[in-house]
């Protein structure tokens, strides 16, 4: 018996729940919060490629391929949660969706630029200070796309430190929770 679950908003899945079990660190976004930031995603989501590098519940991914990405990489340690995520993804039927089961440090340290993400969500477990290193991570991976819009989520008691090129396009705060929007901007030579 799952222990708790998230309405999908919006998109082909509008009011289709994410079930999964609780979890030491698996805070999903609230509503409220993923209401205003699909409504700021939405002119980035068609078909984009995404990545969600500490998964949890999932309902960040699901609901962008609810609203028309063309695929998404969930990346998840704990092995239930997995397990939950595979059974949303066939409940839901959902085609091009990965689950990698693996540490999201030691996968952003692996991939290396195997495939390009146009979108991501990083949204670690609160307090573990992991959102500065995964940012790291993911700009030496080479797997962000020239122009990637980055949704970041914190704790806004929490000290991050994130790219000089990730130009923040939007943020805002909910109780303790910080949320902001990034598009990585290239580099210029010369």
């Amino acid at each position: 018996m799952k222990s708790s679950s998230c309405r999908i908003i919006s998109g082909r899945w509008r009011g289709r729940k994410v079930t999964f079990d609780n979890a030491e660190g698996l805070r999903p976004t609230t509503d409220r919060i993923r209401e205003t930031v699909f409504n700021w995603l939405q002119p980035y989501i068609h078909q984009s490629h995404c990545l969600d590098a500490f998964a949890g519940s999932g309902v960040l991914g699901f609901e962008a391929m609810s609203r028309g990405a063309a695929d998404l990489v969930f990346v998840e340690q704990n092995i239930q949660t997995v397990k939950n995520l595979k059974e949303n993804i066939n409940t839901l039927k959902a085609n091009n969706v990965n689950v990698v089961q693996q540490d999201a440090l030691c996968w952003l340290s692996s991939v290396r630029g195997e495939q390009t993400f146009d979108l991501v969500f990083l949204d670690p477990p609160f307090h573990a200070e992991l959102l500065t290193k995964a940012a790291t991570l993911l700009v030496q991976s080479g797997c962000l796309a020239k122009d990637a819009i980055i949704y970041v989520e914190h704790n806004v008691a929490e000290d991050i430190m994130l790219p000089e090129n990730w130009f923040c396009l939007k943020q805002k705060k909910a109780g303790q929770v910080a949320y902001k929007l990034f598009e990585n901007q290239a580099v210029h030579e010369g």
